[in-house]
């Protein structure tokens, strides 16, 4: 993997005090850490979202390693998690930073090293789709965000990452879901438009109606036997407990909701992580890169439960 790409960190500064990629302390790992501090710069009030990975590292050092339903196991110790540092961004301008942070991507699978990738806006997710449709072409997508990020409208922006994704054919798009929809838009017919490139919607509203837990299990029903990528936008919380996002949407899920709904996912084989859209101008006393570092931490749990990775004590331990 080259390093060109990648900003090394001082190792006191990595993801949960993990270590550092390649350190003589580190084994050989099954997941990294990789910040990717992107934002295009274009959104009119809130800008900030490159700073998302510094954030997060810092409120991680407050995620302890054990979970206190499984006792003695830790999910970042049994997958040797590491930190990759960060990619080598150029904010707002895509033409420099997409090859760098694909090219980054495609040097941890090279590794087959699963990427849990911190962002960043929206847009930074469009690159490490390139990177893993090229080892899984039959990549599917499961992206939980309050905005389908599937506009009718041109360019490479937060709108339309899974717009241009659908016209590369990076993705499974008929496979591939989009959860979580609420809230405002910029444009009309956003929803019907998603549907109409081939994904499978589900509003906000018809998460709530079918209950949360039930629809998650469902979903994970569906996506067995396929390589998944979780796309998860912080803005899928309320802004009352993720109030540093890029995007704000009120009425959303709770912490402890949307932490039991990734916690559902497990057993799905989840090939890449995208955490994204927390941006620290906006956020309050640290709580929204807090729980993006707690998301973080239990994608560590859903790599661990993969099928290619499970043991009889990892094995999948759905919610009831």
């Amino acid at each position: 993997m080259t390093t060109e790409g990648r900003a090394p960190l001082p190792s006191t500064s990595t993801f949960m005090g993990t270590p550092l990629l390649d350190s003589a302390s580190a084994r050989q790992p099954l997941a990294a850490i990789l910040g990717i501090p992107f934002d295009c710069g274009t959104h009119p009030y809130r800008i900030g979202s490159r700073h998302g990975p510094e954030a997060i590292r810092q409120q991680s050092q407050l995620v302890r390693p054990y979970r206190a339903a499984y006792e003695t196991d830790s999910p970042t110790e049994s997958v040797a998690l590491v930190d990759a540092g960060d990619v080598r961004c150029r904010p707002g301008d895509v033409d420099a930073t997409y090859p760098r942070i694909q090219e980054s991507v495609q040097g941890l699978l090279e590794r087959s090293i699963i990427p849990i990738t911190m962002g960043g806006d929206g847009a930074v997710t469009l690159p490490q789709l390139r990177a893993l449709s090229q080892v899984y072409p039959d990549l599917v997508v499961l992206h939980i965000d309050s905005h389908t990020d599937a506009f009718p409208v041109p360019g490479y922006n937060t709108a339309t990452t899974f717009t241009r994704a659908a016209e590369e054919g990076v993705i499974d798009v008929g496979a591939s879901f989009h959860i979580g929809a609420r809230g405002s838009t910029f444009v009309p017919e956003v929803l019907s438009h998603t549907e109409s490139l081939g994904y499978k919607v589900i509003p906000f509203s018809a998460m709530r109606e079918e209950g949360l837990m039930p629809l998650f299990r469902r979903v994970a029903a569906e996506l067995e036997g396929r390589k998944v990528y979780l796309c998860f936008d912080m803005d899928i919380f309320d802004p009352s407990c993720a109030p540093g996002v890029c995007t704000p949407e009120c009425g959303g899920l709770s912490a402890e909701e949307g932490l039991n709904a990734i916690r559902a996912l497990s057993g799905v084989d989840f090939v890449a992580f995208d955490i994204n859209t927390m941006s620290p101008p906006q956020d309050v006393g640290g709580i929204t890169a807090l729980l993006a570092a707690t998301v973080m931490y239990e994608c560590c749990a859903l790599a661990l439960a993969s099928p290619r990775h499970a043991t009889p004590r990892h094995a999948a331990r759905g919610l009831k």
